[in-house]
C-alpha cells in the first residue's frame, strides 16, 4: 500500500476517518503489499493477508469505530488451475474469518504493450483455460472475484460470466474507461463503447459492480495539475454519467461505492470523495442508498454490519 512512494498504512487510514463520515467497516483489495520474501513462491503473496489482519487487529486494539479489514481480498496466481487451491487454503487459515475473495488481475491494452501502471497481464488471459479452472475453484470455498481490467476487455469478462455462473464476480473500477494515450480527446466514443459492452454484462446475474476509481490517472484524470483540487460538487457532475449508468444497468442491490483509496488520493480528498457519493444518490430511494453504501458490499464480502443502514459505508 503505497501513496506516491509512501507508506499508506493504518495511520494514514485513521486520518481519512475522521474527515467526517460514518465508515462502519472497509474493505481491503490486494496491493501487492507485504509479501514474504521467504518459502515458495507461490504462496508469498499471503504475507499481504497475514500483515492486514495485523493491522485490523492494532485497529481493533486502538478502539477504532470502524471495522477495519472487515473483509480481505488477496492475490492468488489463478493461471495455476487446481494449483492455486494450495494458496487459496493459505489464505483462508490465515485469516479464517475475514478473507473474502481473490484478485488476480488481467488488465490489459494493445496500444500499451508495456502496460499502463500495471504490469500488463497475458493476452486473453480471462479466456484461458487453466485461469478458468482457478476461477471455478472459488465458489467451492465461498470466495467471491474481484475483476480488474479494462474496457476493452469487458468482452471476455461477459465470456467468463456465462461459462462460470456460480462464480461471483465483483468488476472493479466501473471497468476501469482508459482516457490516455490514444484513448485521450475520445470520451464520448469509448463511453459509448463501455456502454454497450456493459449493458451485456449486466444480464449476468453473478456479475456486481464497484462504482469507484475515476480518480486514477489511467482513467484520463488531471485534477492534480491543478492549483487546487475539485469539490465534491464538480466530483458528481464528472461521475454522474456513469453513475446513473451502472444504476440503470445493474440497480442498486448489484452496485457498491468504492473509495480507491490511497490510489485517487492524488486527484481528491477523502472526504470530497464520499461528499459526492451522497449528492450523487440524492434522488435515490433509502433501500437504494442503503444498498449502494453498504449493503451491496456486505452481502458482497461477508460483512455483518452493526450500525444503521442509512448511515453504513463500506470503503472499498
Amino acid at each position: 500500500m503505497e501513496e506516491a512512494g509512501h507508506a499508506y498504512l493504518l495511520n494514514q487510514f485513521a486520518d481519512e476517518l475522521n474527515s467526517g463520515h460514518c465508515i462502519v467497516a472497509s474493505v481491503f483489495v490486494q496491493a501487492g503489499y507485504a509479501y514474504r520474501t521467504h518459502g515458495p513462491e507461490q504462496l508469498r503473496c499471503v504475507g499481504e493477508t497475514e500483515a492486514v489482519l495485523r493491522l485490523r487487529g492494532e485497529a481493533q486494539r486502538r478502539g477504532l469505530s470502524t471495522d477495519v479489514a472487515a473483509a480481505i481480498v488477496g492475490f492468488a496466481d489463478l493461471s495455476r488451475g487446481n494449483r492455486a487451491a494450495e494458496v487459496i487454503e493459505a489464505h483462508l487459515t490465515a485469516a479464517p474469518d475475514c478473507f473474502r475473495g481473490i484478485r488476480h488481475s488481467v488488465a490489459r491494452d494493445s496500444h500499451f504493450p508495456n502496460g499502463i501502471v500495471l504490469r500488463p497481464a497475458p493476452a486473453d488471459l480471462l479466456l484461458q483455460s487453466a485461469y478458468r479452472a482457478g476461477l471455478a475453484l472459488l465458489p467451492r470455498y465461498g470466495l467471491s472475484y474481484d475483476a480488474m481490467l479494462y474496457h476493452q476487455q469487458i468482452p471476455e469478462l461477459v465470456a467468463t460470466a456465462q461459462a462460470l455462473p456460480d462464480l461471483h464476480i465483483v468488476l472493479d473500477h466501473y471497468g476501469c474507461i482508459i482516457g490516455v494515450g490514444p484513448y485521450e480527446g475520445r470520451a464520448a466514443e469509448s463511453f459509448a463503447h463501455w456502454r454497450r459492452d456493459l449493458s451485456r454484462l449486466a444480464r449476468c446475474a453473478n456479475v456486481r459492480i464497484k462504482l469507484g476509481g475515476l480518480g486514477m490517472i489511467i482513467c484520463g484524470a488531471r485534477w492534480h495539475e491543478r492549483a487546487r483540487p475539485p469539490d465534491s460538487s464538480e466530483l458528481a457532475e464528472a461521475w454522474r454519467p456513469y453513475f446513473e449508468t451502472c444504476l440503470d444497468l445493474f440497480g442498486a442491490e448489484r452496485c457498491m461505492l468504492e473509495g480507491n483509496f490511497p490510489v485517487d488520493k492524488a486527484m481528491y480528498s477523502y472526504r470530497a470523495c464520499w461528499n459526492a457519493f451522497k449528492l450523487l444518490t440524492r434522488k435515490a430511494s433509502v433501500s437504494e442508498r442503503a444498498a449502494l453504501f453498504s449493503n451491496t458490499a456486505a452481502r458482497t464480502y461477508g460483512i455483518r454490519l452493526h450500525a444503521s443502514p442509512k448511515r453504513a459505508v463500506l470503503h472499498g
